[in-house]
């Protein structure tokens, strides 16, 4: 009994003592602290009364040392895939990450003189790290949430610090001498393949986050078939979906989603695949033949929330309240939404009238013009030529509107056409050595992608 009370009473000792320890001697490190409770540990021991549990010993330690572990991702859930390859780091002779760092969240409000001056450091030294260079003067527009990291000598003065100018590098700032020197450090950046699949039962967003992916993901998904599918007349109840896409992780801890790398979409029966493929071109999607999944025209030309009226020429008009064509697609958004010109074009009419409100009419290659009505605010001129997804307004309620949506209309040489229906021009498919060159370099994927529709629980169940 005795040794068990000696032993409860040096763990908070220990505790005590390193808490002491850091507040009057912060030069004194994580590593001597940890020596030390171990040290006092054996002590305990050697009286007999601490029995080294996992709620014992574990805890003692675990006091005298604040290092994080890192982030352990089990081998069978992922598929690993080589980093990007790092670039040389210069004026690193030590790992930029050695030794403990204090770290410290900007406030609302808080300034980086004010963050100096509560780690004890001089005016003098802030000055001459804000105008060290065009990477350090950027300090200056620092935002409440930013992480810096510092690291002291044993005087407890200026060492070092360190601050993320975004997701994939650091700003390192060292002091040599009297002098201070920085450099740019890339971050650990890992990639994960990760899948996932649904069936719609209410909608495509709910079904998206019940198989647990992210707002981005969704987007993309999205935007890839969105020449193809208009999200919310095309897709039907027991539509499906599955995507390979990668998960990006900094220094062991989950960052965000990455992008898609193959994607299938079922709607009402009609399978749509698509691949991603790095060309010198860029990153883009082709279906497995080898086509694009662009367009020269977008299904929908806003990113809504649901449409209220679809494309009905007999259609009871909401103010006027009688029979009136309904030429097109009315897109319910919230105000403000930003809408996005169909395709590329020429601006023939930006303007406002009694029945339309502020309007924009566009003319396409063909013979095609595209409406867009009730514009809150306009944001082209007529003679402007536009390309595909810029901004050409945003949703309002203005002219004969009951309400903020957007209305849509499609005309090909003088006749409305439904812009969910209307068959878009053919794109050209890649062919010789391009072809070649993406059949090879896809085939793995789009055979993982199978296996996933012939694996998943939706596709079984059906």
């Amino acid at each position: 009994m005795i040794g068990q009370r000696l032993s409860e009473e040096l763990k908070r000792s220990v505790r005590h003592l390193a808490a002491h320890a850091r507040r009057k001697a912060p030069w004194l490190t994580n590593q001597r602290l940890t020596a030390f409770a171990v040290t006092l540990v054996a002590v305990s021991l050697a009286l007999g009364g601490l029995n080294p549990t996992k709620d014992s010993a574990a805890e003692v330690v675990a006091d005298a040392s604040t290092e994080a572990f890192p982030r352990v991702v089990p081998e069978q859930l992922v598929e690993h895939v080589p980093a990007l390859p790092e670039q040389p780091l210069e004026d690193t002779a030590e790992p930029v990450d050695s030794g403990s760092w204090n770290a410290v969240s900007v406030r609302s409000g808080q300034t980086l003189g004010a963050i100096f001056n509560e780690q004890g450091y001089s005016a003098a030294t802030l000055h001459q790290l804000v105008t060290l260079d065009e990477n350090t003067q950027k300090l200056a527009r620092i935002r409440p949430g930013d992480l810096f990291e510092f690291q002291n000598d044993e005087q407890g003065a200026f060492e070092k610090m360190r601050y993320a100018l975004n997701d994939t590098q650091y700003l390192v700032v060292s002091k040599e001498g009297d002098a201070l020197h920085s450099s740019l450090v890339e971050r650990e950046i890992t990639t994960e393949v990760a899948e996932a699949d649904g069936v719609i039962t209410s909608s495509m967003y709910a079904a998206a986050k019940e198989a647990g992916i992210s707002d981005t993901v969704i987007m993309d998904l999205a935007n890839i078939f969105g020449w193809d599918l208009d999200f919310v007349l095309d897709v039907r109840e027991g539509d499906q979906f599955f995507i390979i896409y990668e998960k990006l992780f900094r220094e062991g801890e989950f960052l965000k989603d990455g992008r898609i790398l193959a994607a299938t979409f079922v709607s009402q029966g009609q399978r749509y695949r698509a691949i991603g493929h790095e060309s010198e071109a860029g990153f883009d999607y082709y279906d497995p033949d080898g086509r694009t999944m662009r367009r020269e025209f977008l299904r929908a030309p806003l990113n809504f929330s649901y449409i209220s009226s679809g494309f009905n020429p007999k259609r009871m008009h909401p103010v006027l309240k009688r029979v009136r064509p309904h030429n097109g697609i009315d897109y319910y958004a919230p105000r403000g939404t930003p809408v996005y010109a169909a395709g590329d074009g020429k601006v023939i009419r930006s303007a406002y009238s009694n029945s339309n409100g502020h309007h924009v009419f566009i003319q396409h290659s063909d013979g095609i013009v595209t409406k867009y009505l009730h514009f809150s605010n306009r944001a082209v001129k007529e003679g402007q030529k536009v390309r595909q997804g810029q901004t050409i307004g945003y949703v309002g309620s203005t002219g004969l509107a009951s309400g903020p949506h957007l209305h849509y209309e499609f005309v090909v040489n003088g006749v409305h056409r439904n812009p969910r229906t209307v068959p878009l021009p053919e794109v050209i498919p890649l062919d010789g050595n391009t072809l070649d060159e993406f059949q090879q370099q896809s085939a793995p994927m789009l055979t993982r992608l199978r296996r996933l529709e012939s694996t998943s629980f939706y596709a079984s169940a059906k």
